[in-house]
């Protein structure tokens, strides 16, 4: 019996989680519209996997999805920043609306607990580092507004309804299955693309810009924590990332030797939307979800690394 399903469930974090579902619970649900998602990222799951095809901001293709559902994981999202600044009423249908209607479906499906993907763009450029969940958010972008708007929707649907969630602020995330084709795709796919083309990285800004970037298998882990962590569920926010700051520059130097290949990188103007520096503080997560980075973070991006050059002898 499914129990699980994963809005966004075909995109890089979601195929990642429902593979991690189908390994520990034997199947998942995954509800996606295949806008940036991709069938071929459950491929590997099989039958498993129960694709329903459909937009979050649609109620009859949610009443279905929910339907014997007990834990909902929200990743479905607009979360191309740049996008969201050029297209700010579709991220609000998307990021806002779409979250409202998963909160209302899954309260009248009976579910038990919902775990919403929010993100680290709700902190803006507030210089005062590393950041904390009790920081008055600045957003920058309206991916960073419509994900805050996201949060107090999971919080008000725990408190006036009943229905138990939790809002994870994802860092930068990466690992296998990001696309590094997307025309806003994030930084490591594009470095390691270009790296393996012999094509110049391309670095918007002066590449002193800093992240914290995690793998996507602590992100997973953080979900399902957050999903089944006693004592949470009245829409608390946890911040998800490593605790490290990364620049551009240094992350190009690990990815560089990673694949044995160094290319002077090309500087291009910031995007619109982007913030200078960040990193997390995520005491809070270790405390009360026992959430805690797997591995050193050089060794997580040379696995990357060694996943895109396989991947690209596959495809050969």
């Amino acid at each position: 019996m499914i129990e699980d399903l994963v809005t966004g469930g075909a995109g890089f974090i979601g195929s990642n989680l429902a593979a991690r579902i189908v390994a520990e619970r034997g199947a998942v649900r995954v509800l996606d519209d295949l806008s940036t998602g991709r069938p071929e990222n459950l491929a590997p799951l099989g039958t498993a996997a129960d694709l329903r095809v459909g937009c979050v901001t649609d109620p009859g293709v949610l009443a279905g999805a929910m339907r014997g559902i007990r834990r909902v994981f929200h990743l479905a999202a607009m979360v191309a920043v740049e996008r969201t600044v050029r297209e700010p009423v579709e991220a609000e249908r998307v990021n806002a609306l779409g979250t409202l209607r998963v909160l209302e479906a899954a309260r009248a499906a009976g579910v038990e607990r919902v775990v919403l993907a929010s993100s680290a763009a709700v902190y803006g450029n507030d210089p005062a580092l590393p950041k904390r969940e009790t920081m008055r958010p600045e957003p920058v972008s309206p991916y960073g507004v419509t994900k805050l708007a996201a949060e107090h929707y999971v919080r008000f649907f725990a408190r006036e309804h009943g229905l138990r969630g939790v809002s994870l602020r994802f860092f930068n995330v990466f690992g296998p299955r990001q696309d590094p084709r997307s025309p806003y795709a994030a930084a490591i796919p594009r470095f390691l693309d270009a790296l393996l083309d012999g094509r110049p990285p391309e670095i918007f800004g002066d590449g002193r810009q800093t992240r914290d970037f995690c793998p996507v298998e602590d992100v997973v882990e953080a979900c399902l924590r957050a999903a089944s962590a006693p004592g949470v569920g009245d829409g608390e926010v946890f911040n998800i990332g490593r605790g490290e700051e990364t620049d551009l520059l240094r992350l190009l130097d690990w990815l560089a030797r990673g694949v044995g290949r160094s290319v002077p990188p090309r500087f291009a103007p910031p995007r619109p939307g982007d913030i200078r520096r960040s990193v997390a503080d995520v005491s809070l997560a270790r405390e009360r979800l026992g959430f805690a980075p797997a591995e050193p973070l050089d060794e997580a991006l040379a696995r990357t690394a060694r996943w895109y050059q396989e991947h690209r002898r596959c495809e050969a």
